[in-house]
């Protein structure tokens, strides 16, 4: 049966409006948003409410090595280095293994925010480079995680099959990583079935990067249009630059702009170094950028120019990706202040219309996110999925806060302890900061990580 639900206070579309009837449906959507209603026989909810966020870029399994590889070597550290520890992880995750670790992460997500998680999975064979007996093995894994915690998946599996431009061969690192176009389109056609059967699910493409696929690869795969959005990790590191540039003459974003038609569908994961045509490249073309602040920063990848992006009004959405924090909050704050420290100036991210810093990183996010994940979802509105957060109420920066100073407070006075309860498609996942596989997650992912160490 449809079910009702009060809040005093709501992020709608058009702002913050208050005493709200929100009624769902029995497929999980909404049907129907009043304001100034009355609570009636409602369920009220114990706080302020906002639309959940979308994760738009996740590598479940690095959740493993968080914080692991924070120790100095003889050699200045770098991105490159911390990828060689992360090759040496993957040389030991089992499907299984992965499963403990993506269901464990998806709740701490769900804890921290996020009711969809765009899972960039390029992790497909066995320790040999061999495709499992089923070569979905790894995606079912990740799949059973997220249906077990409850969150939203875009289910993003990866083509990668060269170590750097101009198709060179894969590395011995590599070797669990890499399909042809052929096989991993046989992949995708393996999946379909079971992300179409869920309002939760949503199958879409990756390319790893311009290193790991040639133009003749990209056009395959598009040709034979898969479903669903396109992501890709670009421009990540000024060494990647240097290399597109030394094979291509061009940078690697205007040569994605000059080679693909890049357009509403696509995720351009990460974008840091970019010159100002290509800004403008990606702002004209509708993409989504996918930025993931903290994880930009413990790779010392560099601070995306997200204030001139914005003054061309680009789209753009939040992702945890090596998930060294799992968190909306740090994300959003972390995105605020790179702008401060890279300008001077304090309040960078905002528009005329919505001087609130908070209200507008937000409002961005959820809605870049949404675009990103190809999915219903980022807004309290009719025929959206019912995803959304409940605030604390009773916490006493949040009740003493207004319609204008709420998020503020929240993002930049507050953490994730604050989001009491979480709800993924009409069903509770987190309530009251908890959630059924708590005790489970924290035994079995402990001992998982002992192996691991």
């Amino acid at each position: 049966m449809p079910k009702t639900y009060f809040a005093t206070a709501a992020l709608l579309p058009d702002g913050w409006r208050h005493d709200v009837r929100i009624r769902v449906d029995d497929r999980g959507f909404i049907d129907n948003v009043t304001a100034d209603a009355t609570a009636d026989e409602a369920e009220r909810l114990g706080g302020p409410v906002l639309p959940g966020m979308p994760n738009l870029h996740s590598h479940a399994f690095q959740r493993a090595m968080a914080g692991v590889a924070e120790i100095a070597s003889d050699k200045a550290d770098s991105f490159w280095s911390w990828r060689n520890h992360m090759y040496g992880l993957v040389d030991r995750l089992t499907p299984e293994d992965v499963g403990v670790i993506a269901r464990a992460l998806y709740v701490e997500l769900l804890r921290g925010g996020y009711t969809q998680v765009g899972e960039f999975h390029y992790l497909h064979h066995d320790p040999q480079g061999h495709a499992y007996a089923d070569p979905a093995a790894m995606s079912h894994a990740l799949l059973e995680a997220a249906d077990a915690s409850g969150i939203g998946m875009t289910l993003l599996p990866v083509l990668y099959a060269h170590s750097d431009f101009g198709g060179q061969p894969p590395s011995h690192g590599q070797r669990r990583f890499i399909h042809s176009p052929e096989t991993y389109l046989e992949l995708l056609a393996q999946l379909t079935p079971r992300c179409s059967e869920n309002p939760r699910l949503c199958l879409g493409t990756a390319l790893h990067s311009l290193r790991a696929v040639t133009l003749e690869e990209i056009e395959t795969v598009l040709a034979a249009n898969p479903a669903g959005p396109r992501h890709i990790h670009i421009s990540e590191q000024v060494k990647e630059v240097e290399a597109s540039i030394a094979w291509s003459g061009q940078r690697p974003v205007q040569w994605l702009l000059d080679n693909v038609e890049l357009d509403s569908r696509w995720c351009l994961i990460h974008a840091t170094h970019l010159d100002d045509a290509e800004v403008r490249g990606i702002a004209a073309s509708g993409a989504v950028v996918g930025l993931c602040p903290t994880t930009e920063a413990n790779l010392g990848d560099g601070v995306f120019p997200a204030a001139r992006y914005a003054e061309l009004d680009g789209r753009w959405g939040i992702g945890s990706d090596s998930h060294v924090s799992r968190n909306v909050v740090e994300e959003l704050r972390w995105l605020e202040y790179g702008q401060r420290l890279m300008t001077h100036r304090r309040n960078v991210l905002h528009d005329v219309e919505r001087r609130g810093v908070g209200d507008w990183l937000y409002r961005q996010a959820v809605t870049g996110g949404a675009l990103a994940s190809g999915q219903p979802i980022g807004e309290l509105a009719v025929g959206k999925r019912a995803d959304w957060l409940v605030l604390d109420g009773q916490d006493p920066d949040l009740a003493a806060s207004d319609d204008a100073s709420r998020l503020g407070r929240w993002l930049f006075g507050g953490s994730r302890s604050q989001i009491r309860d979480v709800m993924v498609a009409g069903h509770w996942q987190i309530r009251d900061h908890r959630h059924a596989l708590d005790d489970v997650n924290r035994r079995e992912l402990g001992a998982l990580l002992k192996t691991l160490a």
